[in-house]
């Protein structure tokens, strides 16, 4: 019993000391060996939480070192307060690092790696991590939905709360690279867009693009803190950076499903008029084949008739004033095509034909 309190005791120190400066001497190796000590806390909780002799003897240690640090200095932060406790170390450990601006880039990274895992089959252990994080996502999300109720227009941040948490912890910490380095987010983007699996990347990336702006008394408070930062800048500095970014942007609007992109683009005109953009430089590249009867390109990576059109059916949904602009982008096209009406000879009539009469 003595050397697992020891080990809680233990722990209980760098769960203080992960919110604190200290962390900037931390590298991946020491971050992966805290992440395995705190699993083995949950393993303990896990075996020991119906043996109420053992249980209630780890919570008493807990509950005197807690009273002993704040009989000699400040209250400590909340942690391992109790038991249960045990079984959030490693979200506890992990949602406090990425929180801290005083992380090193490279302990940064391995910590999103937990966050986006990409393809192939993770370990058990962390399959374990998500699952807990997904968990804590999903109570996020209902606390924030109940606080605030403004996700009713967004279902795709409501049916992937996970998703919704990566995005304001990304926002969270443009916040605070930038407060220290105004070239700060510039650089982190990119090199999450490096290191990170992209496709999820760029999930997350629409996702902070679709986050709805902070409501009026949470502005004023970080206004009254102090804060050098315009309340959703961060947002516009995630934007910027994905427009200055063309293979970015490229990968952004080809990727991403067509009803995502759509919201994303009914919610930022400057991305919106890209977007349109790169659909008609797209349409441009296929041709029609007599022998097929349809549209096609010459290249492997050119996009297909059926997605070029599935993209433009979503985007004439949108509300206005996005459904009339791709209309008119439509119409002009097809204007400096020849304005022919007989199927086949213009990509642009074809799919103002195919979109229908509300064209």
């Amino acid at each position: 019993m003595e050397p697992l309190l020891q080990h809680l005791e233990r722990f209980s120190e760098v769960l203080a000391v992960s919110r604190t400066t200290h962390v900037s001497t931390w590298d991946p190796v020491t971050v992966r060996r805290a992440l395995q000590w705190a699993r083995y806390l949950r393993h303990i909780h896990k075996r020991f939480g119906r043996h109420a002799r053992i249980s209630k003897a780890l919570e008493r240690r807990l509950q005197n070192q807690w009273k002993q640090q704040g009989d000699s200095g400040p209250a400590p932060a909340p942690g391992l307060a109790n038991f249960q406790a045990l079984g959030l170390c490693d979200q506890l450990l992990s949602l406090r690092l990425l929180a801290n601006p005083a992380l090193g880039d490279a302990s940064f990274h391995y910590l999103l790696q937990q966050l986006f895992p990409g393809p192939g089959i993770p370990d058990a252990e962390e399959e374990s991590l998500q699952g807990s994080l997904a968990r804590l996502a999903r109570r996020r999300a209902a606390l924030h939905m109940l606080r605030f109720n403004a996700y009713g227009e967004n279902p795709a941040l409501q049916e992937d709360p996970l998703m919704k948490t990566q995005a304001e912890l990304l926002l969270r910490r443009l916040q605070e690279v930038g407060e220290a380095d105004a070239g700060g987010p510039g650089r982190l983007l990119s090199s999450l867009w490096e290191r990170s699996p992209q496709n999820n990347f760029l999930k997350v990336v629409a996702a902070a693009l679709l986050l709805p702006p902070s409501s009026p008394r949470h502005q004023e408070e970080e206004l009254k803190l102090g804060s050098p930062k315009t309340p959703g800048e961060e947002g516009q500095e995630l934007l910027r950076w994905l427009l200055g970014k063309s293979d970015v942007m490229v990968a952004f609007c080809r990727s991403l499903p067509a009803g995502l992109l759509t919201l994303v683009a009914g919610r930022h005109p400057e991305l919106s008029r890209v977007y349109l953009g790169l659909l008609t430089d797209w349409g441009r590249q296929l041709h029609y084949s007599l022998q097929k009867g349809l549209w096609i390109g010459t290249e492997s990576q050119d996009v297909p008739w059926e997605e070029l059109l599935s993209r433009f059916q979503s985007l004439c949904q949108a509300p206005p004033p996005l459904k009339y602009e791709v209309f008119t982008a439509l119409k002009s096209c097809k204007a400096q095509d020849g304005d022919f009406e007989v199927p086949g000879l213009s990509i642009w009539t074809d799919l103002l034909l195919s979109l229908g009469s509300s064209a």
